[in-house]
């Protein structure tokens, strides 16, 4: 198949700014016939609404509570520098190895009640690694990463399926959800551990709980009657497609980045001085600043020919806001702190529209998408690694540098290759 230029201000190609886009937003079920020619009926659209809110509040808190009190369950359990930070990589790592499983489970049980299922396994993984010692932290970490992957592959199809005519106005109320769940988790853990008898297990464990209510909250939607779903269509061709690698490392690079800035900046900032409280505060306000380009940076790049100018404006504004609140003076933390986040929310969400984009059809994106966060976010894991690999080598932050910057170069140059206007090269065929 030919790779022609994909859609842009100075063609008619049929994709061309996010009102288009709607129709292309990515289905975990989008190979299933069954799904998209007969959409299980909504019982309550408002209902249906607040259960995606309260799911999305849940999909960050398990990763971004606990950077704030690393320190605290490092000294605890007498972790090492490198286990930290095998801690902060395991549940990044899960997203990417177990988002495949979300269509398969879909099929298999219908996607309303996998969701409600993983909800309870991603309670439960929070649990789990508040109370069971250096085991259960471990094990509870992988138990809510593996969750987070798969419900995160699931809930943009719904919206899909269920909200056709708003998608894309319900895919920022998503993404909102998302930012507004991990800023919450890392201002309020540490002053909910103080509060709780300054036990760090109690300010953890204490995120099960909303899972739980949106857990009850989503009950009716798993009551819903689902049939047995027949697959039909097959992709073929993006392994062997550069532009569809192009778009996978620019996801999973970004994201590296911002998994770092999850697991190990109050960290950073409490090397520099930072009182632990202090420290989450300003990643919370750093991830709340993210919603201001996560909802405009894709508006805005989807009015020029290409995205290349956004995403190496984004990247850019992500690598000063790291290299800000790692180096430059802590009197202006906290403008750096917003330049990280306006840069981290809008790289973000041109991930997530460039696999749109240089898509042909839905189907072709539902198979990109698995591609990008399932090999993108194995790669993505490897960004906490190697903070903390770093930190145990030279005693310091100064050195991990290094890191952002190579990660962010490389990641720039996936972005200006899949940042072209083109589509990737693959058949997709009914079978």
């Amino acid at each position: 198949m030919p790779r022609n230029a994909s859609p842009s201000i100075n063609n008619t190609e049929p994709v061309r700014h996010l009102d288009d886009l709607e129709e292309l937003l990515i289905d975990a079920e989008a190979d299933d016939e069954q799904v998209q020619l007969a959409p299980v009926a909504v019982l309550r659209p408002w209902l249906l609404l607040l259960g995606l809110v309260l799911v999305a509040l849940n999909l960050r808190p398990a990763l971004s509570s606990m950077a704030p009190l690393l320190s605290q369950v490092s000294t605890s359990l007498g972790l090492s520098a490198a286990q930290a930070g095998l801690l902060t990589t395991l549940p990044v790592l899960c997203l990417g190895v177990f988002a495949p499983l979300a269509p398969i489970l879909a099929r298999r049980f219908g996607t309303e009640r996998v969701v409600l299922g993983i909800l309870l396994t991603l309670g439960g993984g929070i649990v789990l690694r508040s109370y069971l010692g250096e085991v259960g932290l471990f094990a509870g970490s992988i138990l809510a990463g593996a969750s987070i992957g798969v419900i995160g592959v699931l809930l943009p199809g719904i919206i899909k399926r269920d909200f056709a005519g708003h998608a894309g106005t319900i895919m920022g109320v998503y993404t909102m959800a998302l930012c507004l769940g991990a800023a919450l988790a890392a201002g309020a853990t540490v002053p909910l551990s103080n509060y709780l008898n300054d036990s760090w297990a109690l300010g953890l464990g204490f995120w099960a709980l909303p899972a739980l209510v949106a857990a009850i909250f989503w009950l009716p939607q798993a009551g819903k009657r689902q049939g047995a779903h027949k697959v039909a269509y097959r992709v073929s061709g993006l392994i062997r497609d550069p532009l569809a690698w192009q778009v996978t490392l620019y996801m999973g690079l970004q994201s590296s980045l911002s998994y770092i800035v999850f697991g190990w900046l109050p960290s950073i900032l409490m090397g520099r001085g930072l009182t632990p409280t202090q420290a989450g505060l300003v990643m919370s306000g750093s991830v709340i600043v993210q919603l201001i380009t996560a909802l405009s940076a894709p508006w805005l790049a989807t009015r020029g020919k290409d995205q290349r100018l956004a995403i190496v404006l984004m990247m850019s504004m992500t690598l000063a806001g790291l290299f800000g609140c790692l180096y430059a003076p802590l009197d202006g933390l906290w403008g750096w702190a917003i330049v990280l986040g306006l840069g981290q929310g809008g790289a973000f969400s041109l991930a997530l529209t460039l696999i749109v984009l240089r898509s042909r059809d839905a189907h072709v994106a539902a198979n990109l998408s698995g591609m990008a966060q399932g090999i993108g976010y194995t790669v993505a894991s490897m960004g906490p690694l190697a903070v903390g690999v770093v930190h145990e080598m030279t005693g310091g932050w100064s050195a991990v540098g290094w890191i952002f910057g190579v990660i962010g170069i490389i990641a720039i140059a996936a972005g200006l290759g899949a940042g072209r206007a083109l589509y990737v090269n693959a058949l997709s065929e009914k079978i």
